[in-house]
């Protein structure tokens, strides 16, 4: 007789609202640990750079952490698979929080970026297995009330990083190295509640590895990060160095997607880019990357260098995005719980985050703190609505075999559009300063240091002593170049925008289980309900390939696809109807306790 663990193993645990709200506890305090700390450095890297030196590292500190957490992220969905969900989660936490003390006692900045780095490989894991945890507990049609509260985590992060660095920095007691300390404890502490809260059934899985496709999609994704990130910078766009790293990322995208469709148990498998729902939602997410992170890395420059603001005002500015971020998120998530309607909310969202783009477009060096203000918490509603929406999406499209793959995968997509966001903006900006410098000095009749192209703007505090004219005129550059990129942000939301119109609002999937005050089946009814659906299964895996209306009922019930009705009814067989067959089985006639020996026995 099949034995208990391995009959209920790949059936869905039912969790009460406690014990998921106990989960996300450290899921979510996890999360905010890891997102501070890729934030909490902006406002630390001048007195960071002072103090270790090596300037010309200076982008190195924050691109790195960016790089390998981008990089990363499919490949902890698929080893969660392999090695199960709470070990790879608690292992990401031990190496984020390893890396964080190597990195508060880095002397010099080469440890410092190789910490950075392995950094970015936790939080990579943090942020895609926390989203495939609530996806193995939570049902679509029940993860909308939870998912608001993981969105309003990165906007959280985004404001408490700052806040939090300006802090330390400021209080001559702590000092820059706390700014990797202090997140230790917090961490821990997740580490702590994940273990003792925590409890998914242990599913056998087969534990061979994707090492090809692992090595080339993590070869052409650093490519595409080093050239977006240093050309233009440290190498010239027109340069054997752009043309090497642009030759080599193709080159491994090309091996990785024949590495994908040969291999036995691939990262990001094939089927996935057949199904439209996947494809859809990825397109989104990388156009909702680009436009998000590429705003909330340049708002705080305009905040502190155009306003003149310090980096915790600065920080403060931002709670409005914050705060609308949330409730948009709550809000939407109640919603889409209550009536098991979501498309809507992506759509309005990406359309609302374009026009909170050309709304920041529209400041200026005199534009008042209430409509800055207003301006951004227009971006954080769009951004509420639509971010955890296109995870719900993608999870509620695919089958369960592949909600780890799905949801690393759309990670991966929103991860790498906010990396070539930064990089793409940040060449946007230093070219139209550059080019703003020079016209306004020319035409105001001034000579700028290093004949403007080579001026140095040196540090917000800096450009605030500079002479009236030489300053108004910075001012003014700086300005016109922030408004180039957010204006060139508003396309690219328009572009996720489009994606989301064609998106097609499958139901979602309710609760493979009962809820507890529904009155319990006995156990004659489980034996046949398990029989019965075990014999569904076998005549579907008999079948010689003749349409019958069993296999076509049963083929619905797998997410729409290209592949023939046969195969996705096996697939529903295997994955759904089988598991949930011995499920059933083995909660009528659980194992007996041996009298004499206090064993159990089957």
């Amino acid at each position: 007789m099949v034995t208990q663990a391995q009959a209920a193993s790949p059936a869905r645990q039912h969790y009460t609202h406690r014990e998921i709200l106990e989960v996300m506890s450290g899921l979510m305090l996890a999360m905010l640990t890891s997102m501070i700390s890729t934030s909490v450095v902006g406002t630390a890297l001048p007195t960071i750079v002072g103090e270790l030196g090596g300037q010309d590292q200076y982008s190195w500190v924050a691109s790195a952490t960016m790089l390998t957490m981008t990089v990363s992220t499919p490949l902890w969905g698929k080893l969660s698979d392999l090695f199960g969900r709470k070990l790879l989660f608690q292992t990401a936490l031990g190496l984020f929080v390893a890396a964080s003390v190597v990195a508060g006692l880095s002397q010099d900045m080469g440890q410092l970026i190789a910490a950075r780095a392995v950094q970015g490989l936790g939080v990579g894991g943090l942020s895609a297995l926390a989203q495939v945890i609530l996806g193995d507990i939570v049902s679509p049609r029940e993860r909308g009330r939870y998912s608001g509260y993981m969105g309003a985590v990165f906007g959280i992060s985004t404001v408490a990083g700052p806040l939090l660095g300006g802090f330390i920095v400021d209080t001559d007691w702590l000092g820059w190295r706390w700014c990797f300390y202090v997140v230790v404890p917090f961490a821990l502490v997740s580490f702590i509640v994940i273990q003792k809260v925590l409890k998914l059934p242990a599913v056998k899985r087969n534990t061979s590895i994707d090492i090809w496709g692992a090595t080339t999609i993590t070869a052409s994704a650093s490519a595409l990060m080093l050239l977006l990130t240093f050309g233009g910078n440290q190498f010239e766009w027109n340069s054997f160095w752009t043309y090497f790293l642009a030759a080599t990322a193709l080159l491994m995208l090309a091996l990785a997607v024949l590495s994908e469709r040969t291999a036995r148990n691939p990262i990001l498998p094939p089927r996935l880019f057949r199904n439209r729902t996947f494809v859809l939602t990825g397109l989104a997410s990388l156009f909702v990357g680009m436009a998000m992170f590429g705003a909330m890395i340049y708002l705080p420059q305009y905040l502190q260098i155009v306003k003149g603001l310090s980096p915790t005002n600065s920080g403060l500015m931002t709670l409005p995005m914050v705060v609308a971020l949330f409730l948009a998120g709550v809000i939407s998530g109640k919603i889409v719980t209550k009536t098991g309607k979501w498309k809507i909310f992506p759509v309005v969202g990406l359309l609302i985050v374009a026009i909170g783009l050309f709304l920041l477009s529209r400041l200026h060096v005199d534009s008042s703190e209430w409509l800055i203000g207003l301006d951004v918490a227009v971006l954080g509603t769009g951004l509420g609505l639509s971010m955890q929406m296109l995870i719900l999406a993608a999870q509620n499209g695919s089958e369960m075999r592949d909600m780890a793959s799905t949801t690393a995968g759309v990670s991966f997509f929103r991860s790498l559009g906010g990396a070539v966001g930064v990089a793409a903006f940040g060449a946007i900006l230093t070219n139209r300063l550059k080019d703003e410098l020079v016209e306004l000095a020319t035409a105001a009749g001034l000579k700028l240091p290093g004949g403007g192209s080579g001026f140095k703007l040196g540090s917000p505090a800096a450009i605030q002593q500079l002479p009236g004219p030489i300053k108004n005129i910075v001012l003014e550059s700086f300005t016109r170049g922030l408004e180039t990129v957010f204006m060139v942000g508003v396309p690219i939301a328009l572009l996720g925008f489009v994606a989301t119109l064609f998106l097609k609002e499958l139901p979602l999937r309710g609760a493979t289980t009962p809820p507890p005050e529904a009155k319990p089946l006995s156990k004659d009814d489980l034996v046949l309900a398990g029989l019965l659906l075990e014999l569904v299964a076998q005549r579907i895996e008999r079948a010689n390939g003749e349409r019958s209306a069993l296999m076509t009922a049963v083929a619905k019930l797998a997410p729409a696809d290209d592949r023939p009705e046969r195969e996705r009814a096996r697939s529903v067989a295997q994955d759904v109807l089988r598991p949930t067959s011995r499920a059933l089985l083995a909660q009528a006639t659980p194992p007996q306790k041996d009298l004499v020996t206090g064993g159990i026995t089957q």
